[in-house]
């Protein structure tokens, strides 16, 4: 029984295990039928394959696996998830290749699986494409051969050497990006990026060991876009014409897209068709159907775009451009007329009316079917433009083309608008020559050909009987001659229809009572012309401004301008103003055609530096002054700039003669001809230290005494400690020369009276004026005054002595009498410098302060010595 039950033990699963097995087996359904096939032109590989009938019927979802294979090398795997039908049908895969497939061999395999399983079936054997690398060929060959390709895609080529042969060079014209692989007898060449840019055909060339050659051309271009611009019109109702706007494929003659129209509802049956080689246009016939709903089709080699268009004919007129234009005018209209070939349909029509300054305007007819159209408003004898297009009045769709454009004038009319006039007076004798100038105004008018101009002149006093006189067109100016008393002239321009208004202007009558003659004004240049400015006065309704543009010649070409009440400046330009002329404007002011003189004016556009300078007629020369005369520089109409003023350089005369380096004296246009310039010359200086040295040297440069050693010391009666003390109660300093400002400062200046001798302090007036003092007899020989003559002194404090003073024999009456009431003055009574050299009249401070700074020193030895001199 233990027996039994073990042998059952083992049997058990070995039958399940055998169920299970058999079972599993059942789920597998292998591949039963394959076939490859392949698209050279799409370089595709086409597979079909199919499995047991039992999966079909059991409605089966499968799973495949499929594999590709180039030579010995899988290249390619993919997974398949397929639902069976009872139908039985194949099953189909594609696979486009990388590489042409002529240059290998490719080669195809399956298994499957049922999705409720695990097992995969046996693999199928292997079906293969052979490629051309196995044939006998015997020479070089390109794959693929001639091919449209997409702007913007990769494509490798192959090139297959004949039997044994060995390809030496692979290449494609023009150069674009390659990469190039070689494989035994065959050699591919990778081209990406393709452009259009880089050259719609490409074209490669192979070459084996033999020099045996082959070559292929290669086109790059874009695939169709939906065509723009579609619609369809009839222009007579008889025929339909759909028109259309051509895209740039970049592909020409049989590679060009080619567009076919048919019905919607009906494609195969075309329409028309057409290749567009100049412009896009399909026609066909109406019939009696009266709604269309077409399609265009637009196809190339790299794909097909579609468009459509739904209408009713009769909302689709598109009338033909209007026939034989024409036009009638009078002086201020037009009249167009027109005739056009469709009469079955009710027209309306428009007119473009161009001006003579371009500017466009458009006239509707205002009558269905009217064949003429009137535009008025127009101006006199002037040439117009015109042209005629037409629509459908009822279901408008568009404009026909414009008509060809007709030219007309309208006849002449009365000028309109008034000349602008003016005058230029020139007392004579008994009278004055009035010269008139006339012009047109923007606001003038001649509507027509001026043939002639009228002046005509009436006294207004006692209402004589007016003159006039008439002059060709080619003038516009006159002269006529005028009494003293009042007149209106009139100018009125004529044509062959009739005269404009009169323009006015009221001469005033002379008087015997002499006017103060206008001061002329100075006015200055601008990068635009000349600035004008001028003081307005409300009682004038205008203002005229008058000048010649060539001041220099006769006639001078008179010009005038004219401005509102409200303006008071101007700048005058013309082409005629050139730089170092001067311009003369008169400014007057006008009411009721009634002209007065305001303002003269003078001014340059742009000064120019003076032709010649001043001619130095004398020099003066004394030892410490010079004195120039010169001949006043001409101011007359011909200098090409004001003259403001002289310019006086000083230089040593051991300096080059020029003006770096030399001393500026800015002087006014209106001052005397002869300046006073007191300066320490350096050319009398050198000239007396060569001529004596050794006197020079004693006078200028002299030893300068111990004052233990000199002579009017007292020895006695001023001693302090063990120094001597100088008495100088009377002893007056030579001469003391200073031109530095800071050595001005050192000395504190003094005011001294001759009647009242104290001293009183006075503050420097802060300017840097020449400071020269005189070696003459100024402080000794003061006249008797009563009147207190105020001078600037330097005091001296070195030689100052607040003791008491003895008598001294130089002093002179005048001093020793002051001696008595100022004890400080007696002792030391400085000398009087002289300021000659004013700030409004010499140099500036600047130039001023440039001087060299020159003190001389005079020993106090001999302070008292009366007679001596330099």
């Amino acid at each position: 029984m233990m027996n039994h039950f073990m042998i059952l033990a083992v049997l058990f699963p070995l039958r399940t295990c055998h169920t299970t097995y058999s079972q599993q087996e059942s789920d597998v359904f292998p591949v039963t039928y394959l076939n490859v096939s392949k698209d050279l032109d799409l370089q595709r590989l086409l597979v079909e394959w199919d499995v047991v009938k039992s999966a079909h019927d059991a409605e089966l979802a499968i799973s495949f696996e499929i594999q590709v294979r180039r030579t010995n090398e899988v290249v390619w795997t993919e997974f398949q998830n397929v639902t069976l039908d009872k139908l039985g049908k194949p099953l189909h895969w594609t696979w486009d290749s990388n590489i042409p497939l002529e240059c290998m061999s490719h080669a195809v395999r399956i298994r499957s699986k049922a999705e409720t399983s695990k097992i995969w079936s046996q693999w199928s054997l292997w079906e293969t494409l052979p490629g051309l690398d196995t044939s006998n060929r015997s020479g070089p060959q390109i794959f693929p051969k001639e091919k449209i390709l997409a702007e913007g895609s990769n494509i490798t080529l192959c090139c297959i050497g004949g039997k044994g042969q060995t390809i030496k060079e692979f290449s494609v014209y023009p150069t674009v990006d390659v990469v190039k692989r070689t494989k035994s007898q065959v050699r591919f060449l990778t081209v990406g990026n393709l452009s259009h840019d880089k050259g719609s055909n490409i074209h490669a060339y192979c070459f084996d060991e033999d020099k045996v050659s082959h070559e292929a051309a290669f086109y790059v271009g874009k695939p169709p876009d939906i065509p723009k611009d579609f619609s369809c019109q009839t222009r007579d109702m008889k025929k339909v014409t759909c028109t259309w706007r051509k895209e740039e494929t970049y592909l020409y003659g049989k590679n060009s897209p080619k567009y076919t129209l048919s019905k919607t509802s009906s494609q195969k049956t075309a329409l028309c068709k057409e290749s567009c080689p100049k412009q896009c246009s399909c026609s066909w016939d109406i019939g009696q159907q009266q709604i269309w709903n077409v399609t265009l089709t637009v196809e190339n080699a790299l794909g097909k775009k579609t468009a459509t268009d739904v209408f009713d004919v009769k909302h689709r007129m598109y009338p033909n451009a209007p026939l034989q234009v024409w036009g009638e005018c009078t002086d201020t209209e037009m009249t167009l007329h027109w005739n056009y070939k469709n009469t079955e349909v009710e027209l309306f029509c428009q007119t473009e009316v161009v001006q003579p300054d371009g500017k466009v305007e458009l006239h509707n007819s205002s009558v269905v079917g009217s064949r003429h159209v009137t535009v008025r408003g127009l101006r006199p004898h002037t040439e117009y433009t015109a042209r005629v297009r037409c629509g459908a009045a009822r279901h408008f769709w568009r404009w026909s083309e414009w008509s060809q454009p007709v030219t007309t004038r309208t006849e002449e009319g009365t000028p309109s608008g008034t000349l602008d006039i003016w005058r230029e007076i020139t007392p004579v004798l008994g009278g004055r020559n009035v010269t008139l100038f006339w012009k047109q105004t923007p606001s003038f008018q001649a509507n027509g050909k001026i043939i002639s101009y009228e002046v005509t002149w009436e006294k207004i006093e006692d209402g004589s009987r007016p003159e006039s006189i008439s002059f060709s067109s080619v003038y516009n100016s006159t002269r006529i001659f005028l009494d003293n008393h009042s007149y209106t002239i009139s100018v009125m321009a004529k044509n062959n229809v009739n005269f404009s208004f009169p323009s006015i202007l009221i001469i005033s009558r002379t008087t015997d009572n002499s006017t103060e003659e206008l001061k002329e004004g100075q006015v200055n240049g601008t990068d635009d012309g000349i600035f004008l400015s001028w003081e307005p006065r409300s009682i004038y309704d205008s203002y005229i401004v008058d000048w010649c543009n060539f001041p220099r010649l006769q006639p001078c070409d008179l010009q005038w301008k004219r401005f509102g009440p409200n303006i008071s400046s101007a700048v005058i330009s013309s082409a005629a103003f050139v730089p170092g002329v001067r311009y003369k404007f008169h400014i007057y002011g006008s009411v009721a055609n009634r002209a007065s003189l305001l303002e003269k004016k003078i001014g340059y556009l742009k000064e120019l530096p003076p032709r010649l300078d001043p001619i130095v007629r004398k020099v003066d020369l004394t030892y410490n002054s010079v004195t120039l005369s010169w001949d006043s520089y001409l101011t007359n109409e011909s200098e090409p700039g004001f003259v403001r003023g002289y310019h006086v350089y000083v230089s040593p005369i051991q300096g080059n003669c020029n003006l770096k380096g030399s001393k500026k004296h800015i002087l006014s246009a209106n001052m005397l001809y002869f300046i006073f310039l007191l300066v320490i010359v350096p050319t009398l200086v050198a000239a007396i230290c060569h001529w004596k040295m050794k006197w020079v040297k004693e006078c200028c440069c002299p030893v300068i005494p111990s004052p233990n050693k000199s002579k009017v010391l007292s020895f006695k009666e001023f001693k302090m400690d063990s120094e001597k003390v100088l008495k100088i109660n009377d002893c007056l300093p030579d001469m003391l020369a200073m031109d530095s400002n800071a050595d001005a400062h050192k000395l504190h200046p003094v005011t001294w009276s001759p009647v009242s001798s104290a001293p009183t302090e006075d503050n420097t007036d802060g300017h840097n004026s020449l400071w020269i003092y005189s070696s003459e007899n100024v402080a000794r020989d003061f006249p008797p005054t009563s009147t207190a003559q105020t001078h600037t002194c330097f005091e001296n404090f070195a030689y100052s002595s607040p003791l008491e003073a003895e008598s001294d024999p130089c002093q002179i009456p005048e001093t020793l009498e002051a001696g008595k009431t100022d004890q400080a003055v007696v002792l030391y009574q400085p000398q009087c410098y002289i300021d000659i050299f004013h700030e409004d009249a010499a140099s500036t401070t600047r130039e001023t302060g440039e001087r060299k700074n020159s003190l001389k020193y005079i020993s106090q030895t001999d302070a008292c010595w009366l007679g001596g001199r330099l």
